[in-house]
């Protein structure tokens, strides 16, 4: 790898402000840039115009606002105006407007260009807006740029999308930009184009380029734009004359077919312009060709990707006698350019993405071509009619390879590569235990959608656009998906043809204001039985946090709604007082609820007849995090804690929070919980799990680790002393794959890399694909490198072509889009094995990662010794405190290993110029480098702070847990029950294990390992050891509960403890569970001398020993001890693996009150199954319809088995 110059001048601005020379440039920016070239462009031209953008956010130009938003005092100084629309077909109506400014006597500019900007789905929308506006044209010195984002692969969208046949049904051009570096170009030609012909121009902008990132050389845009010619110029060269009452924006112009006759006038002044002013490319020139290649948008990169991958050159291919012809402008096709492409050609090979738009054009101006210039047209179809290349998917160069290998082999006995199309292709990946394990999209720590998406019992909801659409693979009754504000209209219908008398819908406050209140006004008019629920969130959070675009709060819904007659409007808010304060300013009526109550305000609007509307307000969390950083919002006045002691595992937190802070912690005494304090939002849902082992601590702060500074301090110092590994970077592509998980800081990675490529003056191409912009979800971040531009076609890094990978989660490394890009003995993969838990835990506390089978399937994939693995967060945590920048963690770790081919200078300043907690990332890179390059240095730094030592951290990959030593495991056990209650306690523990233990090695070979004795170990234990009162109290008040805070936290530790004793808290009216009740500090002494209590345990003077839940307890020891020792008369080789299982059912009963109920119910029933396979005579076959269902109650909360059976589960109930 060449030294280069650094670009230490370089600054994120230059992007939209340098005047010349290379810029990394975003297709997002690259928009911003556009309308400021334009209007550069004018000035210098003397033209007095003004700039006009307008449209709405969606996937992949959800980030189009914020950019001009970030980029305001660039637009005003030149006198660019963006306005965010409230829906497409509005923003395109307003562009309307600007073109008829230049007519206009009192106008203030000579003239306005505009950019309409949306999404496929939108463009449909607004297709009678586009319509009409194409209809009636630009202005001479105006123009419109029509920008669809399309998502070809449907990532994150109600449905895949292709903009240009509608376009081209409108009889509105359509441009095809490439990459990054043709938005610029084509974008200035669509709004030249627009100007001369009258049209509004299309501009598609696919996933693959407007939401990828790429080195831009501005000289080349500069040289291509000042090539073009004027109207005169091409008057003279085609002849083409507008018609005489012109092409332009006219008043009067009253509807007629007139208006109609005038579009082919204006598609005849394209094709005059474009055969003039070609944006059309002739690739690859042969004299005596026989066959030629047409290609249109990114697919000619993925069709140039082939070619290098094969070894086919350019010139290879013109002595073969093939053309190779790029389109820019799709529709309509330039005509005069092709047929002299044409001619001499036997066949032409179309390659476009998705439907067969050029293809057709092309057979249509052939069909009546004379001889000689007739060629057969194949692409979505062979010559033979057969399928060829892809038209229902996204195009990629590995789906391009086989057909084209096909075709040229068919063509030219030496552009035969057919041999080579299988190491480039899609393989066959390994199937093992993790094949279910994927990282589901999900909703942020602390979102609102957690707790507002839930029906009650017997309900069920309808999703909408938005990110609570994911509640519909939550186990939340909800279903169904509708075009964005169509949002319960199709209830309106179905409820005409149904028993089910009533539905939830979910609306977005976002969609709301965009179009669903007419969807409202419908249901109100058809006079249906359903609830809205409006979720006012304050931000519009799947497109990255916006504000809804206009003038809207609770008050003003609650309005709106009333005036079109809807029978009920509730609002839950966690702000009640300030809403009853103001309750003049809502309608009469209105009835005020917190969000405790939602279920029962549910309950009782589904009883209204009518339509009823629920207002939910609760910000966006993760806006609400992004507030708190900026200080646009207080710091949360406390943190959640979880004593992990007193904690069972059972996941009730996880069920009423729904939250992915609450995650796993493997002990020993098995899985409890812990709360992710990094990614924690302190919405406190999870405060209402039926558990005692919640505290709060108000006024303290996350504590970093000791000597922090320090550590920082010698991490550089250790750092800096490490070789600098080799150079990697060769002529060709260095591909680097970055991917975790969502909100975690992998976009940043990528970006990183790519910028200090470029400031090393390299070439370098990323693209991030996030889906849904929540947490939870995967994320992948394609970097490509290269020394120069020749060597970067597409920016999506294709099947085996990647060089490295970052598997910042196993989750998602493992996942088949990413085993796909790794090649045996070619790519190099770290992968961090911390095991974060996926969305499944929230339904199953018991679910499994299988971190080594996710682990087994990149060694299978990338081969052996082609893999580095650590603990990112283990390390984080150690060192740097928390787990924020776990990712950077990695990315120093990969860097170290020679796996990112840029130097530490470019790195850092890369770091440096991104301006996000600086001073912490550039640590996080020493610590992933000294991780990688001497892991003993970390071992050396961790022993001087009391920190874990650096080597068990970096490990080879995750070790399965390893069991206890069977003497240790019982003398832990004996320990603790002493604790618990005396030694005379201990003993009757140690008596039945010593029994079991004796059956089982009478069994002799068959009973060596043990497995019943260390499951009766640990089961009678945890059944001896119930948390009673005295218990809670015992581990609350343990000195080791107080370190662990000290440990956490900074400041007075003042805590709250969130308990529901059974003198003080009652169920709900429904049989609800008791609401907790705060208790402060003052009451941790008490809990010291209750602990003291324990004596009275189980004696008659026990005041708490009475109740159902205590005698339950009480009653399971004695029940187990029984049947185990009835078990072992009878045990047998056979019926070993029989009474391990029967052993072990007390692991499923987990939990406290109503949950512990509920698992043991569950418990019950399966161990009369499993006694019965045991000694069927013995134990008969249990009844289902009389059998253990677990019917009852237990402190007035109903107890049904369906509640047993979604406890084990951990789902909503």
């Amino acid at each position: 790898m060449e030294t280069r110059t650094l670009r230490t001048d370089y600054r994120l601005s230059d992007n939209l402000t340098a005047p010349a020379g290379q810029v990394f440039l975003s297709g997002t920016q690259a928009l911003v840039r556009l309308v400021l070239e334009q209007a550069r462009r004018d000035h210098a031209a003397g033209l007095g115009t003004a700039g006009f953008v307008s449209g709405y956010r969606g996937s992949p130009l959800g980030m189009v606002d914020q950019a001009m938003w970030k980029a305001a005092p660039l637009l005003d100084a030149a006198g660019v105006r963006f306005l965010p629309a409230i829906n497409e077909e509005l923003a395109a109506t307003a562009v309307l407007g600007t073109q008829q400014v230049e007519g206009d006597p009192q106008r203030t500019v000579d003239a306005v260009f505009s950019l309409w900007y949306g999404k496929g789905p939108g463009v449909d929308r607004a297709g009678d807006a586009l319509k009409h506006g194409n209809a009636y044209g630009s202005s001479p010195h105006g123009g419109v740029l029509v920008v669809a984002g399309d998502d070809h692969g449907c990532v994150s969208s109600s449905m895949s999308h292709q903009s240009d046949f509608a376009m081209q049904a409108w009889s509105m051009p359509v441009l095809a930009p490439a990459d990054v570096a043709e938005y610029l170009e084509f974008g200035l030609y669509g709004w030249a184009l627009s100007r001369y012909s009258g049209n509004w121009v299309g501009f598609t902008a696919l996933s693959e380029t407007v939401e990828s990132a790429m080195t831009v050389d501005l000289d080349q845009v500069h040289a291509r734009v000042a090539c073009w010619q004027d109207a005169e110029a091409i008057r003279r060269a085609t002849g083409h004359m507008p018609p005489p009452d012109g092409l332009h924006y006219r008043w009067p112009d009253l509807p007629s077919p007139r208006i109609e006759q005038r579009l082919g006038a204006k598609l005849d002044a394209v094709r005059a312009f474009a055969r003039v002013n070609s944006i059309d490319r002739m690739v690859v020139e042969a004299d005596e060709a026989r066959a030629g290649i047409v290609t249109c948008g990114k697919a000619h990169h993925d069709l140039m990707e082939v070619f290098r991958r094969l070894g086919i050159s350019t010139q290879a291919l013109a002595d073969a006698g093939i053309r190779v012809y790029k389109l820019g402008l799709a529709c309509p096709v330039e005509p005069t350019r092709l047929l002299a492409f044409a001619r001499g050609l036997e066949e032409i090979l179309v390659v476009e993405e998705k439907g067969p738009l050029v293809e057709r054009q092309l057979q249509a101006l052939f069909y009546n071509a004379p001889d000689g210039v007739r060629p057969a047209i194949a692409g979505k179809l062979g010559i033979d009619g057969r399928p060829l290349l892809p038209e229902r998917e996204e195009m990629r160069p590995s789906r391009l390879m086989q057909p084209v290998a096909d075709w040229l082999a068919r063509l030219s006995r030496g552009l035969d590569r057919r041999e080579l199309v299988p190491q480039f292709s899609e393989h066959a990946l390994l199937s093992n235990a993790a094949d279910g394990i994927r990282r589901q999209p999900y909703f942020c720590p602390g979102c609102p959608h957690n707790t507002s998406t839930r029906v009650p019992e017997g309900s069920r909801a309808q999703a909408g656009i938005g990110c609570h659409f994911m509640a519909s693979w939550m186990n939340r009754e909800t279903s169904g998906l509708i075009q964005m504000g169509g949002e319960g209209v199709d209830w309106v219908a179905h409820s005409r043809f149904t028993a089910t008398p009533h539905v939830f819908q979910n609306l977005g406050d976002g969609t709301y204001y965009h179009s669903g209140y007419l969807a409202i006004r419908q249901a109100v008019a058809a006079r249906t039985n359903v609830t809205y629920k409006i979720l006012c969130n304050d931000a519009v959070a799947m497109t990255g946090g916006q504000p809804v675009d206009g003038p809207l709060d609770v008050e003003a819904i609650a309005r709106q709604v009333s005036a079109e007659g809807v029978a009920r409007v509730a609002v839950v808010s966690d702000r009640i007082d300030v809403h009853r304060g103001r309750r003049v300013c809502f309608p009469a009526g209105t009835t005020f609820h917190p969000r405790e109550s939602l279920d029962a305000v549910q309950r009782e609007l589904r009883e209204v007849p009518g339509v009823t509307v629920l207002l939910y307000e609760q910000t966006c969390a993760a806006e609400l995090r992004r507030r708190r950083k900026s200080g646009r919002a207080p710091a949360p006045a406390r943190q959640v804690f979880i004593n992990e002691a007193v904690c069972e595992g059972c996941g009730d937190c996880s069920v009423q929070s729904n939250c992915l802070a609450v995650q796993p912690v493997e002990t020993a005494l098995g899985r409890k919980r812990q709360i992710d304090q990094a990614s924690c939002n302190h919405d406190e849902s999870c405060v209402k799990g039926f558990c005692p082992s919640f505290v709060t601590v108000e006024g303290a702060t996350l504590r970093h680790p000791v000597g922090h500074e320090r550590a920082a301090t010698a991490l550089r110092e250790q750092a800096s002393a490490l070789r600098e590994p080799a150079p990697r970077l060769g002529p060709g592509p260095f591909d680097i794959l970055v991917v975790g998980v969502g909100g975690t800081g992998v976009v940043t990675v990528g970006a990183l890399i790519a910028m200090a490529a470029h400031l090393e003056r390299r070439v370098a191409s990323v693209l991030d694909f996030m889906g849904f912009a929540q947490k939870g979800g995967a994320v992948l971040s394609f970097v490509r490198l290269a020394q120069s531009r020749q060597w970067l076609n597409q920016a999506r890094i294709d099947a085996q072509q990647a060089d490295a990978v970052l598997a910042c989660d196993l989750a998602v490394g493992a996942s088949p889009d990413v085993l796909q890009t790794v090649a045996p003995r070619r790519t190099q993969i770290v992968a961090n094995t911390h095991p974060t838990p996926v969305a499944e835990f929230q339904r199953n506390p018991d679910a499994d990662l299988h971190a080594d089978a996710l682990l087994a399937k990149l060694r299978h994939a990338t081969g052996s010794g082609g893999i580095d693995t650590l603990d990112a967060q283990a390390l984080a945590t150690a060192f740097l405190g928390d787990t924020v920048a776990a990712n950077i963690v990695v990315l120093g770790f990969a860097w170290q290993k020679g796996l990112v081919p840029v130097s530490l200078a470019a790195l850092t300043r890369a770091i440096e110029l991104n301006g996000v907690a600086v001073d912490a990332n550039l640590e996080a890179l020493a610590l992933g480098r000294l991780a990688a390059g001497d892991p003993l240095a970390l071992t050396r730094l961790g022993a001087s702070d009391g920190k874990p030592a650096g080597l068990a951290l970096v490990a080879p990959e995750p070790a399965a847990t390893s069991a206890t030593p069977l003497p240790q495991l019982i003398a832990e056990r004996v320990a603790l029950l002493t604790a618990y209650q005396d030694a005379a306690y201990a003993a009757r523990y140690t008596a039945l294990v010593e029994a079991v233990q004796a059956a089982e090695d009478a069994l002799g070979e068959a009973g060596r390992e043990r497995r019943l004795t260390r499951a009766v170990a640990e089961q009678f234990a945890r059944l001896m050891a119930y948390k009673d009162e005295y218990e809670v109290a015992r581990l609350h008040s343990d000195p080791a509960f107080r370190q662990a805070l000290r440990e956490r936290f900074d400041g007075p530790l003042r805590l709250r403890f969130h308990l529901a004793p059974p003198l003080l808290s009652r169920p709900g009216k429904h049989g609800e569970p008791p609401r907790k009740i705060a208790f402060g500090a003052w009451l941790w002494p008490l809990m010291g001398w209750l602990a003291r209590g324990k004596r009275l345990r189980g004696t008659r003077f026990d005041p708490f020993g009475r109740t159902a839940e205590r005698r339950l307890e009480r009653q399971s020891i004695a029940d187990y001890e029984a049947r185990i020792r009835a078990l072992l008369p009878a045990l047998t080789e056979a019926r070993l693996p029989i009474a391990v299982e029967i052993a072990q059912l007390p692991a499923k009963v987990r939990g406290f009150g109503h949950i512990k109920l509920a698992a043991h119910a569950v418990a019950a029933a399966r161990a009369a199954e499993l006694l019965h396979r045991f000694d069927a005579q013995r134990y008969p076959r249990p009844d289902s319809a009389h059998g253990t269902n677990g019917a009852g109650q237990l402190r007035g909360i109903p107890i049904r088995q369906a509640d047993a059976g979604t406890a084990r589960s951990g789902a909503p109930h």
